[in-house]
């Protein structure tokens, strides 16, 4: 008796991505309205740099050619949020940059202040991150260094990863 479940025809993985990616674009656009991070939240978005529609400065391409984690804090500017994604102004060792990233690239979002986090599938499928170093933007704490990584328990992360059936 096989018990394994059949194919679904509904692509829930697909929906469930795609309405998740829509709370960080939601939090953002809130950000983008005020024009400040309420209170102590802040976040850390990791993406895939090189996902359709990333915009990053040469250089941080070069040096984070798969995936990087930017910090939203203290100092950010021109954040420009859209259905599809959102621009920001960060600063990279006292050099500003322009970043443009699709919600489709963002692999997790975390607000440490409130241990709360978001993964998701990566958009070439890959199904698992390899490590990757902070891009230590200065949006943290104002000497260029990220702050300490927050060691979650996993009390308040969402993970969804839909396996897909062979």
């Amino acid at each position: 008796m096989d018990e394994t479940p059949p194919d679904s025809l509904i692509p829930y993985d697909e929906i469930v991505q795609e309405a998740l990616r829509a709370v960080v674009g939601r939090v953002l656009g809130q950000v983008e309205v005020t024009g400040e991070l309420p209170g102590e939240h802040h976040f850390y978005i990791t993406f895939k740099t090189g996902a359709p529609g990333v915009a990053v400065p040469t250089d941080l391409g070069e040096r984070f050619p798969d995936e990087m984690t930017i910090v939203l804090q203290n100092k950010f500017w021109d954040l420009s949020v859209s259905e599809a994604g959102f621009s920001v102004g960060l600063s990279f060792n006292q050099k500003q940059a322009s970043l443009e990233i699709p919600f489709s690239a963002i692999t997790a979002f975390v607000d440490p202040a409130v241990d709360f986090g978001l993964q998701f599938q990566a958009v070439d499928g890959e199904q698992s991150h390899e490590a990757h170093d902070e891009a230590e933007n200065d949006g943290s704490d104002g000497d260029g260094v990220a702050p300490e990584e927050v060691v979650d328990d996993g009390s308040n992360v969402v993970t969804v990863d839909f396996g897909k059936k062979k």
